[in-house]
């Protein structure tokens, strides 16, 4: 598998204090991969490590098959953090001219690419302006034109679309689309859960420096199916039958929330009331979605400190 991120027990530690612990990923190229957790939980931490800004502790990483560092290859990486400043003084084309000229691109490559990022992040018209006179909105959107100017093969961004409206959310969505159907592959901060759960291939959660659960969508949603039945006759042979059967089990009137690991489970549910006696007459399947996966993950409390 050609991988674009690889990491093995990739650690930071501020002192005493754990920034992340122990991360192994592995992402492949072409995907898009949401890292998600709450405040404080180590997401910034990786990233900056990732992108150099900060030196890990231990363990190794790996980007585009190269070690952290690789000169030649940090050409090729694009980064949007969520605390952005850039020089307000500067036009938004001056900045790109800065920018471009910070990744080593040669005249000719501006030329070119200057003002293909300035239409794709909807900026025309608008690049001979100064930077403070941007909205934040339009300033997320001229960080990820400097993301963008070197057609890179790896992107990093942290919170890319906080600032902007939905039409604006949107515009980036398709964006990032596009990219990875080019082959190019993003590693995506957000809260924004519902952008996540729209375009994400795959995605991680880390909690208190770890990675505590990571994979696919479907796979995340597989790993428990929560069954909802509206039934009478509830005695206590069927309570216990169900309690063998289902991870989790609530009873409040006659409405039982029963969660299972596999979808076979489903029919035992149903038969196990069948047959000591109750009356069924709903059942319906609710795979959780990524916003309630979140809070079940992180309902332990959250770091309000913010991420590191």
């Amino acid at each position: 598998m050609d991988l674009a991120i690889e990491t093995l027990n990739l650690t930071k530690l501020y002192g005493h204090k754990v920034g992340c612990t122990d991360i192994c990923l592995r992402v492949p190229r072409g995907q898009i991969f949401g890292f998600l957790g709450p405040n404080g939980a180590g997401k910034s931490t990786l990233v900056k490590t990732l992108m150099g800004l900060l030196y890990p502790t231990s363990g190794e990483a790996r980007l585009l098959g190269k070690p952290l560092g690789d000169i030649a290859k940090r050409r090729k990486i694009g980064f949007l953090p969520e605390n952005f400043r850039y020089h307000e003084w500067l036009t938004f084309r001056q900045l790109l001219d800065f920018h471009a000229s910070l990744y080593g691109m040669s005249k000719t490559d501006k030329k070119q690419r200057i003002p293909w990022v300035i239409d794709k992040v909807g900026l025309s018209g608008r690049e001979s302006q100064k930077i403070r006179t941007y909205s934040k909105g339009m300033q997320q959107r001229a960080g990820l034109a400097c993301a963008l100017l070197p057609d890179p093969e790896l992107m990093f961004l942290d919170e890319p679309t906080s600032a902007l409206d939905p039409l604006g959310r949107r515009d980036v969505r398709n964006i990032l689309v596009e990219l990875r159907a080019g082959g190019k592959t993003i590693f995506l901060n957000s809260h924004l859960l519902s952008e996540v759960e729209m375009i994400c291939d795959t995605v991680a959660f880390i909690k208190h420096g770890t990675i505590i659960r990571q994979g696919t969508l479907d796979e995340l949603r597989s790993a428990e199916i929560n069954v909802e039945m509206r039934l009478e006759g509830i005695t206590d042979q069927i309570r216990s039958v169900l309690v063998c059967i289902a991870l989790s089990l609530t009873i409040k009137g006659n409405t039982v929330l029963a969660s299972v690991s596999r979808e076979e489970d489903i029919p035992l549910l149903a038969e196990a009331v069948i047959r000591g006696g109750g009356r069924l007459y709903e059942l319906n399947l609710k795979r959780s979605s990524l916003e309630e996966m979140f809070i079940s993950m992180a309902q332990e409390g959250e770091n309000s400190a913010g991420d590191y």
